[in-house]
């Protein structure tokens, strides 16, 4: 689960993570309300949107014009960058073409910044380790680095076992090479935003730019904080941050079944049990020709209710011209799938090509159910005979369109 910028630093604050002071805006008016808060006299006012690249993003409404982070010099300043941002559709390299519509805004205050850094904390899942990232270059994308200069990141691996130490926030500073002040604030700061990493169950916590001040100070200027879905159960007050609207309605949807969904750009719907033969689901329809539309896992307890939400989703999406089931019935028996696969057919209406690939338990008596039911649903003999028939039968309708 992603949340906006002045969540993550609400957040981090509380953990002791330096952060300028900053106040959400719901409106214009909020906007101009938080100027009278803040010390000044400089102000930046920030779109908020799950979204990387704001700054050098642009407006549809106005591509020539400045992007989704603005420094303002006056209350008039920040009046208008707010009415220029706010319900308007900011593109970035994040959003795609679409864009995101902005909702909200977070006003800043301004300072001094004497160098930018990177900084993150991520999961290193290659050895089950918490791991920080730091380089000289920040404000840049951390691929970008990692492609022209891999030699600027600095990696440093915390043993869960010991946790955090001194020693491993010296190797990070010394590899920035901080020195005096600035070297003890950012032991402080990569200490504290060890703790909330922990504490939270975050996904990752990235900080670009990570800023020194002109006072020695190391700050979070901006800050993403993504969390452990599997872990939320544990933080009800950070899934009450979830905000819907960024999201896409599908997965939201997907969400709420418990459904595992991405939407993919193709045009063949995959409704699979398990992630990792929903990838495998994905690669061979590749392999014959296709193109997969989402990743949708629906896991071991494939219900006639989940399955007809699994089919509302996928058919949601208006680029699907077909549609794969493969499910292994291993606890669920392929027969109870069978007659869930066809109720779900019935009430959705189904209008496009539906292959449904079926193995395990009852598997002989699931494909007799299919075969009799009425309906025009074709049985793969197996994936890749799915596959096959799907790419074919998808291909026939758009020629057929």
């Amino acid at each position: 689960m992603n949340i906006h910028e002045y969540q993550a630093k609400e957040l981090l604050s509380k953990y002791g993570v330096a952060t300028p002071k900053g106040i959400p805006a719901m409106s214009v008016a909020d906007a101009v309300a938080a100027v009278k808060q803040l010390p000044g006299p400089l102000y930046v006012v920030k779109s908020q949107i799950h979204a990387g690249g704001r700054g050098a993003g642009k407006f549809k409404n106005n591509p020539e014009g400045k992007g989704g982070v603005r420094l303002c010099k006056s209350e008039a300043d920040v009046k208008a960058a707010a009415e220029a941002m706010m319900n308007q559709v900011l593109v970035t390299k994040q959003t795609g073409p679409e864009g995101k519509l902005v909702q909200r805004l977070y006003v800043t205050d301004g300072v001094d910044i004497a160098k930018e850094y990177y900084c993150s904390v991520v999961l290193d899942r290659g050895t089950s380790r918490v791991t920080f990232m730091v380089s000289t270059e920040g404000g840049m994308d951390i691929e970008e680095v990692a492609e022209k200069h891999p030699e600027k990141i600095i990696k440093v691996a915390v043993d869960p076992a010991a946790g955090f130490q001194g020693f491993h926030a010296r190797r990070l500073a010394f590899g920035l090479g901080l020195t005096g002040d600035a070297q003890k604030s950012a032991m402080k700061f990569f200490a504290a935003l060890y703790k909330a990493f922990v504490d939270l169950d975050c996904a990752i916590v990235e900080i670009n730019p990570m800023i020194v001040t002109d006072k020695n100070e190391v700050m979070a200027l901006d800050a993403k904080v993504a969390f452990d879905d599997n872990a939320l159960f544990r933080h009800p007050d950070i899934a009450a941050m979830r905000d819907e609207t960024e999201e896409d309605a599908a997965e939201t949807l997907a969400h709420k079944w418990e459904l595992n969904y991405v939407r993919l750009d193709g045009e063949i719907g995959c409704m699979v049990n398990g992630a990792g033969l929903a990838m495998a689901t994905m690669d061979i329809i590749k392999l014959y020709g296709g193109t997969p539309a989402n990743f949708l896992d629906v896991g071991g307890g494939a219900t006639t209710e989940r399955v007809t939400a699994a089919f509302k989703i996928i058919l949601g999406d208006p680029n699907v011209k077909g549609i794969l089931v493969n499910i292994f019935g291993g606890i669920m028996k392929c027969d109870i799938i069978a007659n869930g696969i066809i109720a779900a057919a019935k009430e959705v209406k189904l209008s496009v090509p539906l292959v449904v690939r079926l193995e395990g338990t009852n598997v002989d008596l699931g494909k007799k159910i299919l075969a009799e039911s009425g309906l025009p649903i074709v049985s793969g003999d197996n994936l890749a005979d799915a596959a096959e028939k799907i790419v074919a039968a998808t291909k026939k309708a758009k020629a057929a369109a």
